[in-house]
């Protein structure tokens, strides 16, 4: 099975559909806003028989962190990896990031120590809202990112998930294998 650990945006669908909006455009492919979710770390390919081993990591990632429950609020747009060549367009993180942080440490920490491959880039907690595909609009994005600065809303976050990804031909259908409350 293909997993990731997530933040879940449960309730803010609507939201991030309408700060989705101006990139609803040629050669941008948006995602599903009812799966909207920020990745604290992508594992790829799991094992069933892995599944244990990961829970445990997972409970302790948690455990490490100490962050409790807490609010996060979304704002602004950003891209990855630059103005000057867009792949992906995001939601940012306005206020929380820091808690968001802490567990990715905490998480990139205990399942590297399983095993799984550390990350190459700088965590940027954000939450993925359209994947380009050619460059025909790409300035109309660069225009938008610049010079709109939306507020999103906020979010209660109680627990880490571990989520599945299947990949189908109208895109990634995520599950929630298993929460871990802070």
């Amino acid at each position: 099975m293909r997993v990731f650990v997530s933040i879940d945006l449960d309730g803010l669908a609507d939201a991030v559909a309408d700060v989705q909006e101006p990139f609803r455009r040629p050669g941008l492919n948006p995602v599903d806003p009812e799966q909207a979710h920020i990745t604290v770390k992508f594992l790829g390919d799991v094992d069933e028989s892995e599944l244990d081993d990961l829970r445990d990591a997972l409970s302790g990632a948690v455990a490490d962190a100490d962050v409790g429950p807490f609010d996060l609020q979304f704002g602004g747009y950003g891209v990855f990896p630059s103005l000057d060549y867009v792949s992906v367009v995001w939601l940012g993180v306005r206020e929380g990031g820091e808690a968001v942080a802490r567990l990715h440490e905490a998480v990139e920490s205990r399942t590297t120590a399983l095993g799984f491959e550390p990350e190459t880039h700088e965590f940027t907690p954000h939450v993925t809202l359209a994947r380009m595909t050619d460059a025909r609009s790409k300035d109309a994005v660069v225009e938008t990112v610049t010079e709109r600065d939306p507020d999103v809303g906020s979010l209660a976050v109680t627990d880490l998930r571990l989520t599945e990804s299947t990949l189908t031909s109208d895109g990634p259908q995520y599950e929630t294998v298993e929460r871990f409350p802070l």
